[in-house]
Formats: structure tokens, C-alpha cells, sequence
């Protein structure tokens, strides 16, 4: 208890920079009238921490004039959830005069668009405005001997010669020379047919044709039951087959090659993940840097960030970019989302077509508003024929295994997994993971372990992966004696690889690992430094790993050191209080206010920009 303090006391003792005694005294006196007048003077804004609740006095005033004072008081609703009303932090230009790309690499005369290039092609006028540098050394140059953004690097001076030429390490360069370090990018001829719609999807559109004289067959298309309650209608959970259908895809016609070396589903491509450690795919936060952090200290399986299907059909940039895979990640899948067998079998073919994954995996857990309301994510659960019909056409179609994330319902008190798992391992799903939480509940409450523990049962011999509430080894230990294959290690709130990414270190060593505020900074500058790697050493490379890191910070505020906790280990759902830590750094790395987060940025990455803003994707994780 020796390390609890006030709000007041806190955020004193860090704009102090942590000299002792700058916690009480005046100066606290001051903090509290400067955050009172915070409070009247920002209730509606978004950074700010809601205000403690009113104390009514008990003066004996007037009760009527009190009354009229709440109903013209307009309603404030809790800062929770997803922030959708959050500002555009994109800034329109990251600098105001950009060099041409054809200059940055080394071949002025070869611009493609000559004097109707809108980018400069004069290298002093372009430093002349350049930012000024961020550091002496490039993490490109020293890593791999080259930095392909030459005069634009933000940490240029490190490589740059006589006549702004651009130094090359010959010795190292050549060291990675023909090696791919990151797989799955969108070629622009694949783009070019995607956006055409020159792509052929010849066995996704032989499998819905099955579907369409399925439907005919039938005489009718029966609208999915909702699987609502303890009994829902059996007709909803019955495949085509059990109910007397035709089978998905005719038998009838000449036999084709297609139909000789077609893959069975004894000979595609094992699965073999049980008992591994199973980072979840992270929305926002589950980049690529990040899982390279977290591959670092030990997760098994790694899951990129969950993409939309029909973005990829569409040949975006930003959608694909999610597909992307570190050659470290020797174990790797994708997730999709989508809401209708049409596009997500094409999809599925596509993926198989294009890129190397290990698994693809179906994204029926998303609980956010957005997916749910257009049939996606929970919603699938409660179209069981639409569901039927994207596993069965998507196994088809793939090579690797096919996985599915489920939620235990929709309904806070209405269990269904347990009926739908033993369907999804008749439609050819290899492994299925169970969030032990329904829609409703979201992130918050406890996972239902027993629950999770009863489908793993049900699921046999179909492996069962366990969701929620991993937050220590103990947990670990604890969620493998439920008899699930494995655990998967996500994300919100106060829940595993954001708040604490060297947990996978903790499960395999038995652990609890009293981390010191310099290891943790040493693994900021990791992820800036794989950042700077992955999204480049450019103005708008930099700030895009500031974003990102900025997102992260948001969760790993959250984490209370080992060495400070009176019970072990930290719990689920507890909010940390406020605390000094055991020096200034681990008390800047527990503050929960987006301006100090902005603090650590900038000792990693320099300088905010002018009129830099920013706010967290979660309203709950960012108060004062």
C-alpha cells in the first residue's frame, strides 16, 4: 500500500519529473483546483477522465430549486466502448513539399508523369523544408546495410554522403540480398484484375451454381432460425444433408480433371497447434511489429488482423496490408469476415491463390455493432444456414485448414455453442475457438471457463481452443485443466498480450516476471524499431508508428508491475489505482492520460507534429 497515491499526487509527482517530495504540499494544493477547473470547463471531452461523482450536500437546501438544477442538466452519457465520434487524426500532408519517389531512388530522369508531377525534384529545395532529423542512427541502415527512403529518412544524416547520395553497406546489404522478409503484398497486376473483375473464381462459382440448383431442387430458400433459448427449432441446425437436400455441388456431368485430383479432406494439410500458445488476431493493435514482439517472447501461433472480405475482393491497399507476414512467424493464418457464402468463398479462393498462410479462420465472434448489424461476426450464429453454407463452400476451396471463432451466444444467459460446435465439425471446420462470453457481454464479466470446458468435451475429436481472461501462468495453467487443445492470448481491457506481451514467456517459463520500467521501454523502442521497418523511416512512416504505439500505450497503462502487487497475480477486471512506481519511468509508463502517452512517444520518436491530436480507439482506456 506504500505505493498508492492520490490523482492529484500522481499527476504531480510527473510534471515534476519525479523529484521526491513533489507529490504533496502546495503544489497539490494547486493540482486540485487546477483539476477542478477541468472539470467545469471539459466535462464533454472526450480525453478527460469522467468526473468523480458529486457528493449531495447535506445542508438541508432547497430541494425544489436542486431539482430543477438536475432536469436542465443535460444527460452525460459513461465514455465507453468504441470511440466512433473521435476526430480524423490523419493529417491531409505529412510535409508540405514531397520529394518524387523516382528521386528517392536513385533514377530523377525516369519520372513517369515529367512535368505533370505534383512532388519536387530538386533535392536541396526539398531539404530546405525537410523536418530536421529525428536521431543519429537508421534502424534500416544498421539492419540491413540499406535504407530505401534515401534524403526523405528522418534519420538521414546516418547515411548520407557527399552530394546528398545515399551510403550503402555493400557487406551487409549483400547479406540480405534475395531474401523475403515480409510475404502476401498486393501485386498491381492482382490489383488491376481485382478492380476489373478479371479474376477468375472458378471453383467458388462452381460451388455456389451447387448452391443455386440446391435452392431449386428444394423449391424454396428457407430463412435461417434463430438459435435463441435452450431449444431452438431443430430445423435450424440441420444441414441440407440431414434434412433430405441435395448434396452441395451436383455429382451429375462429365467427369473433369478437377474432380480426379480434387483434395479430400483426409489429405489436406494437418493442423497441429494443440498445446501451443495462440496469439489472437488484434484489431488495430495486432500489427505486424506487435506480433513480432510478441513472437519474440514466445507465442507459438500468430493470427493477422481480422479483414474484411469484401475489401480484399476489392483490391484495397489498406485491407491487404493486414495480410502481410513476418518471416518469423513460422506458424501464420488470416481471419475473415464476412456475412454471405458468395464472398467469402471467392475470397477464401482467393487467399489460397495468392498468398502463404498456414489456416484461414472465420471471424463468428466480433461483437461490435457495425459487422453484427449486416449479418457478420455474432450474427452468423443466428443464421445457421448462411453459416452452413460460407464453412462447407470455403472448405471446399482451400488447401489449408479452415478454423472458426465463435462467442458462447449472443444473449448474455442463453448459451448456444455447445449446439452449434458439433455442426461446424460436420461441415469440415479443423479447430474451433470459443470466447467464453457472449455478445452481450462483450469484453467485461468473466469468461465462463466450465462452459468452455463442457464444449471442449462436445467438440472431441475436433480440437477446442479457449478464449478470456489469460492473464498470468496460473490462469494458463488453470484454463488447460478444463480439457481444451490450447489457449488463445488476446487483448481487451484488462486481458493478456496488450497489457503484458511477455506473458508467453511466463506460461512456458512458471513465472511471474517482476519486469523492470527499463525493460519495458527497452521493448517500446523494439516495436518503434520494427515500426520503422515495416511502415519506413519517412515523415509518414514515423507518425504512422507513433499512431500505433500511441494505441498500444492506451492498454499497456493498464499493467501493475509484480513487484508492487500485494496478491498475485494481477486480476481481470480490476482497474489499476493511481500509484508511484518504483522510479519515474514506471510512474510515466502507469499513467492513463493520452498527454503523457504523447511523452513517451516522443522520446522514442521525436517530436509531435504541429496540432498533433490524438485519442485512443476505446473511449474507457484515456482519462485524467
Amino acid at each position: 500500500r506504500r505505493f498508492l497515491t492520490s490523482k492529484e499526487e500522481f499527476h504531480a509527482y510527473l510534471r515534476a519529473g519525479g523529484e521526491p517530495g513533489s507529490q504533496v504540499g502546495d503544489e497539490g494544493e494547486e493540482d486540485k483546483e487546477e483539476d477542478k477547473k477541468e472539470e467545469e470547463e471539459q466535462d464533454n471531452s472526450c480525453q478527460s477522465e469522467p468526473p468523480a461523482k458529486r457528493v449531495r450536500a447535506e445542508d438541508g437546501g432547497n430541494q425544489e430549486d436542486a431539482g430543477e438544477e438536475e432536469k436542465e442538466r443535460p444527460e452525460r452519457k459513461r465514455a465507453r466502448g468504441q470511440n466512433k465520434s473521435r476526430p480524423c487524426m490523419k493529417p491531409n500532408n505529412y510535409e508540405q513539399s514531397r520529394l518524387c519517389p523516382s528521386v528517392t531512388q536513385g533514377s530523377p530522369g525516369k519520372c513517369h508523369f515529367g512535368p505533370r508531377c505534383r512532388f519536387l525534384h530538386d533535392v536541396a529545395e526539398y531539404l530546405a523544408g525537410k523536418p530536421p532529423d529525428l536521431g543519429q542512427r537508421c534502424v534500416l541502415f544498421d539492419t540491413f546495410g540499406r535504407c530505401v527512403y534515401g534524403v526523405t529518412c528522418r534519420f538521414a544524416r546516418a547515411h548520407l554522403g557527399d552530394g546528398h547520395r545515399n551510403v550503402v553497406n555493400a557487406a551487409l546489404a549483400e547479406q540480405w540480398e534475395g531474401k523475403v522478409l515480409v510475404r502476401s503484398n498486393l501485386s498491381k497486376e492482382l490489383q488491376h484484375q481485382l478492380r476489373k473483375r478479371k479474376f477468375s473464381f472458378q471453383k467458388a462459382e462452381e460451388y455456389l451454381r451447387g448452391l443455386k440448383a440446391q435452392e431449386a431442387l428444394q423449391g424454396e430458400n428457407p430463412k435461417a432460425e434463430a438459435l435463441q433459448g435452450e431449444d431452438p427449432k431443430a430445423e435450424a441446425l440441420q444441414s441440407p444433408s440431414s434434412r433430405g437436400a441435395a448434396p452441395t455441388i451436383p455429382t451429375v456431368g462429365p467427369l473433369t480433371d478437377e474432380d480426379v485430383t480434387k483434395l479430400r479432406v483426409c489429405e489436406k494439410k494437418k493442423l497441429e497447434i494443440q498445446g501451443k500458445l495462440y496469439l489472437a488476431p488484434l484489431t488495430t493493435c495486432g500489427n505486424l511489429p506487435f506480433r513480432r514482439i510478441c513472437k519474440r517472447f514466445g507465442a507459438d501461433v500468430t493470427c493477422g488482423e481480422m479483414a474484411v472480405c469484401t475489401n480484399l475482393l476489392q483490391g484495397q491497399s489498406s485491407e491487404w496490408a493486414l495480410l502481410k507476414r513476418h518471416h518469423t512467424e513460422d506458424i501464420f493464418g488470416v481471419q475473415l469476415e464476412g456475412a454471405f457464402p458468395d464472398t467469402m468463398t471467392k475470397c477464401a479462393e482467393l487467399l489460397n491463390r495468392t498468398i502463404e498462410v498456414d489456416f484461414v479462420d472465420i471471424n463468428v465472434g466480433c461483437p461490435i455493432d457495425l459487422v453484427y448489424k449486416k449479418g457478420g461476426g455474432c450474427a452468423l450464429m443466428t443464421r445457421s444456414n448462411k453459416f452452413e453454407q460460407i464453412v462447407r463452400g470455403m472448405n471446399s476451396v482451400l488447401d489449408v485448414p479452415l478454423t472458426v471463432k465463435i462467442r458462447t451466444g449472443v444473449q448474455e444467459k442463453v448459451n448456444v455453442a455447445h449446439k452449434i460446435i458439433p455442426r461446424i465439425r460436420e461441415w469440415g471446420a479443423s479447430m474451433v475457438t470459443l470466447h467464453g462470453r457472449s455478445r452481450e457481454q462483450r469484453y467485461t464479466r468473466s469468461a465462463d471457463w466450465e462452459y468452455i470446458s463442457e464444449c471442449a468435451r462436445i467438440a472431441n475429436p475436433m480440437p477446442l481452443f479457449g478464449n478470456g481472461d489469460i492473464l498470468s501462468y496460473e490462469d494458463a495453467n488453470r484454463a488447460m485443466e478444463t480439457g481444451v487443445s490450447g489457449i488463445m492470448i488476446a487483448r481487451q481491457v484488462l486481458v493478456g498480450a496488450l497489457i503484458k506481451p511477455w506473458l508467453f514467456t511466463e506460461i512456458k517459463e512458471q513465472r511471474h516476471w517482476d519486469i523492470s520500467s527499463r525493460e519495458r521501454f527497452d521493448i517500446l523502442k523494439d516495436f518503434t524499431n520494427y515500426g520503422l521497418e515495416h511502415w519506413g523511416s519517412d515523415t509518414q512512416g514515423v507518425e504512422k508508428t507513433r499512431k500505433f504505439l500511441l494505441e498500444w500505450l492506451s492498454f499497456l497503462c493498464r499493467y501493475v508491475p509484480v513487484g508492487l502487487l500485494e496478491h498475485l497475480p494481477q486480476r481481470i477486471n480490476e482497474r489499476p489505482p493511481y500509484y508511484l512506481g518504483r522510479d519515474y519511468l514506471e510512474t510515466l509508463l502507469a499513467s492513463q492520460n493520452v498527454d503523457d502517452w504523447i511523452k513517451i512517444s516522443e522520446l522514442l520518436l521525436g517530436p509531435v507534429p504541429p496540432s498533433f491530436t490524438f485519442l485512443p480507439k476505446h473511449k474507457a482506456n484515456s482519462y485524467r
